[in-house]
């Protein structure tokens, strides 16, 4: 039997816990040679050089593709991006994969994206047609779907929109969401057992906090993070404030170092670079509510039934569940969103996000495509003219 080459990039702890089910089935196909590429966060001692945590799964690294700067500034981003771009375009040369698979909409993805392109590689895309208006996210991940030709989509609303840039409605797919289906799949850690790995003690009331920045906003994300840090403080020592620091954007160091200066003062505050996907669902799965701008409050909070404080515009214009409580970024509200959040019952919430088997949907979809070098040249599709 003929393999055909599949490269799966990832650029974070964040998309490798959301691709680690779907390179197990890729893994296990024989009629697929997977290749894992490493880039981003993953290659970096500062945001826990996760890529150790790909190959103690078990999956060998076919390439390592370095991208960030020291420099976090628009400049230093805009510079990783270029880089990015030059350590795919050498990788693809020696790997000559048949089909490229990402994953959201962060710029060293789109570095990835974008080599693959230039080099006539197909593209899939997880991930397509969200919106996310507070970061620019949002042009990447759309520019992300212009340069792919298989689009696997967490909802239909996803899907009407990736038909709105003009897609292909044949290779538009809707999947769910591949956080839902760790849930469903990942037996999560006992109190007990966090506390012991962790080396922290769970408090009578506890929250799970990640800000990241907001690439987009009017507010610099200090001053956003300063009002969230401000709001903490009026729940007292009585409540655990676990904090995972934020992603590799614009302003991230900023964030990392108020968010170190906080947890020296604070005995109920404890800081982790890398919870690791498990963990951190786990340490989710136990907590009082889920605070910050992170996606992850939205797309796996809701099916571990735990309340959510979505702070900002970072995530505007994602579905809401109903355990989500939205507020500004200013202390008061975010205080009183947090006092809300608290009191919401979300035994019977319904994640609009779906539930599991997203990743066999995705393995075999891209089994059934023969030649994926014969979706290369795309056509414009009217979606106003679509049946």
């Amino acid at each position: 039997m003929t393999t055909r080459k599949i490269c799966v990039v990832t650029g974070s702890r964040a998309d490798y816990g959301l691709l680690y089910w779907l390179l197990r089935a890729l893994r296990g196909e024989p009629q697929f040679d997977l290749q894992v590429v490493a880039t981003g966060m993953h290659l970096a001692p500062e945001f826990g050089l996760t890529k150790n945590d790909i190959t103690a799964d078990g999956f060998d690294l076919a390439a390592e593709v370095d991208t960030l700067l020291a420099s976090d500034t628009p400049a230093g981003v805009a510079k990783s991006i270029g880089l990015g771009i030059i350590g795919f375009a050498d990788a693809f040369q020696r790997l000559a994969p048949e089909l490229v698979v990402v994953l959201g909409d962060r710029f060293e993805i789109l570095a990835a994206a974008t080599a693959a392109y230039i080099a006539r590689i197909p593209l899939a895309h997880i991930g397509g047609g969200d919106t996310t208006e507070g970061a620019f996210d949002e042009a990447i991940r759309h520019s992300i779907t212009k340069m792919s030709q298989l689009h696997f989509v967490a909802t239909e609303d996803a899907r009407r929109r990736v038909l709105q840039l003009g897609e292909d409605p044949r290779h538009v797919y809707v999947v769910g969401h591949t956080g839902v289906e760790a849930i469903e799949r990942m037996e999560l850690y006992p109190r007990h057992e966090i506390e012991q790995r962790l080396g922290v003690r769970l408090r009578k009331r506890n929250f799970l906090i990640t800000f990241h920045p907001v690439t987009l906003a009017s507010t610099p994300s200090q001053t956003q993070f300063a009002e969230l840090l401000a709001a903490l403080e009026a729940f007292g020592d009585d409540t655990g404030l676990l904090f995972t620091k934020p992603n590799a954007d614009t302003e991230g160091r900023a964030l990392i170092a108020m968010l170190d200066d906080f947890a020296r003062t604070h005995d109920n505050a404890a800081v982790f670079t890398n919870l690791g996907q498990r963990m951190y669902l786990s340490v989710a799965a136990q907590a009082d509510a889920v605070i910050g701008n992170s996606s992850s409050g939205l797309f796996e909070a809701p099916s571990l039934k735990r309340p959510t404080v979505n702070i900002g515009s970072r995530q505007q214009g994602r579905p809401l569940a109903k355990s989500i409580v939205s507020c500004e970024p200013l202390a008061a509200s975010i205080r009183g969103a947090i006092e809300q959040a608290l009191k919401l019952d979300c035994s019977k919430v319904t994640n609009p996000f779906g539930r599991g088997e997203t990743s066999r949907a995705i393995v075999e979809t891209l089994k059934g495509i023969e030649s994926p070098r014969d979706l290369l040249q795309k056509r414009f599709h009217d979606w106003k003219q679509l049946p």
